[in-house]
């Protein structure tokens, strides 16, 4: 497997593993899988309520009516794996969208790949700041919620309904998210 992203294969406990470096999160970067949940002048903006309140409207594309799905809101508390993280799956929801808006100060791992059949090759791994939610579009493969430092709740958008919408993947071999205990552990 040739990861065009992977900056090193590290030893670790008898055993090496690919390691890919995340990228800084941004709606530019993110386009492919989805977009990214922010309060920023780049977005549509305005104040309401007596211009007491700024709006940032319509910010993700939710979508989840397929196959008679409705809206759930709910909340995923998630614990940080052992450093080094290592991947050893994806998942994807085939008939809808799902957003992951953080709720705490907390940076965390957005970890993806394009919608389609799974190419290994093409997965990439985002830091993501405590201010930053992500929606990923229907079809798009992620890892599970990647909490870092401490236990952390995210509020989480998906859908509910009749049909298989959760589809796994394992990797055919294990990835090492490349993370040292830079700035990027810190909370953002």
């Amino acid at each position: 497997m040739v990861i065009p992203h992977i900056v090193e294969a590290k030893s670790m406990s008898k055993k090496s593993f690919p390691i890919i470096k995340p990228k800084i999160l941004s709606a530019e970067s993110f386009l492919a899988f989805g977009d990214v949940i922010e309060a920023n002048d780049q977005v549509d903006n305005f104040s309401i309520n007596d211009g007491y309140t700024q709006r940032y409207h319509d910010l993700a594309k939710v979508d989840v009516t397929n196959k008679k799905g409705r809206t759930l809101i709910n909340i995923f508390r998630s614990r940080p794996l052992k450093k080094p993280i290592i991947l050893k799956s994806m998942e994807r929801h085939p008939l809808s969208s799902q957003a992951f808006m953080p709720m705490s100060s907390q940076p965390y791992l957005v970890v993806v790949a394009p919608a389609g059949e799974f190419t290994e090759s093409a997965i990439e791994i985002f830091i993501a700041t405590s201010k930053q939610g992500v929606n990923y579009h229907a079809g798009t493969w992620h890892h599970y919620c990647l909490a870092l430092n401490k236990i952390s709740d995210f509020l989480v958008i998906d859908r509910g309904g009749e049909g298989d919408n959760c589809e796994t993947v394992e990797l055919s071999s294990p990835l090492q998210v490349g993370l040292d205990d830079s700035n990027l552990w810190a909370p953002l």
